[in-house]
């Protein structure tokens, strides 16, 4: 009997060092045939708009850890970030898998996952995300603003993708509802504490949703997100800001290059490393 607790270690069975072993296939189960009506090349391009988003945002909710105001939100702000994190697994193998051509051309024998591929092998130009989530983090209360406005959003996409015609992306969706739920009531709850806190709580809070304001029409019009924002702003006794879109909307700010730099840098370069 072998008693060497590394011996599993030594397996050659093709894991990625910076990712999940290569045959481990996230959307396992899942049906996958492209219904019928539905262009592939769309659902793929759709699934990478949602996958970059929950990508970026996931690595800026990173940041906080061992950064937040106490232990309890250092930990709730790293669990949405993995949240975010693997949510964007799913998205971006399925938009893979409906459409191959999109993953980058890696080195031959490289073991990177489809869905690994898309992540650290593109770059800034190529990514699909709002702006909104490329932002650097700026104090806690312009991140509960983030947070608030990006879930809500999302939250009732989400909702409405449950009833997808494509069973994928419907099986993500559904599973993704139970995650927003929280991220958004998390984010709700202290924006209503900060707002009726001090009168520096207050202030920062104002200033936080001023920046993130301007920015939210990039996640879409949706009367039930922002019927959902409003009621959370009229708790807290506050008004929305009245702000003008930047004029950067629609593209990238240089912050997506440097967030992508570190986001990917040892990936690069390894492409072939394994453990």
């Amino acid at each position: 009997m072998d008693d060497n607790a590394y011996a599993g270690l030594l397996v050659d069975d093709a894991h990625w060092a910076f990712g999940e072993a290569a045959h481990d296939d996230p959307l396992a189960g899942m049906d996958l045939t492209v219904p019928d009506g539905i262009d592939p090349v769309e659902l793929a391009s759709y699934c990478l708009v949602l996958g970059d988003d929950a990508l970026v945002l996931g690595h800026r909710l990173s940041e906080w850890c061992s950064r937040a105001p106490d232990l309890e939100e250092d930990v709730a702000l790293a669990n949405i970030a993995l949240d975010l994190v693997g949510q964007a697994r799913l998205l971006l193998a399925r938009a893979a898998a409906a459409d191959p051509a999109l993953v980058p051309d890696l080195p031959e024998g490289s073991p990177v996952p489809a869905e690994d591929a898309l992540a650290f092998f593109r770059d800034a130009g190529d990514f699909r995300n709002a702006t909104l989530v490329e932002l650097p983090n700026g104090d806690f209360a312009e991140t509960v603003c983030r947070v608030l406005v990006f879930a809500t959003h999302r939250l009732a996409l989400f909702e409405r993708l449950s009833d997808h015609p494509d069973r994928a992306l419907r099986g993500i969706a559904a599973r993704g509802v139970k995650e927003l739920t929280y991220h958004r009531d998390f984010a709700g709850r202290w924006f209503v504490v900060l707002a009726g806190g001090t009168e520096e709580s207050r202030r920062r809070l104002e200033a936080g949703l001023a920046t993130v304001w301007a920015h939210r029409r990039e996640l879409g019009e949706d009367p039930q997100a922002e019927e959902v924002l409003g009621r959370v702003l009229d708790a807290a006794g506050v008004t929305a800001p009245d702000v003008r879109p930047p004029a950067i909307l629609g593209g990238h700010t240089p912050h997506l290059t440097d967030l992508l730099a570190e986001m990917q840098s040892v990936a690069r370069a390894h492409p072939r490393g394994r453990w």
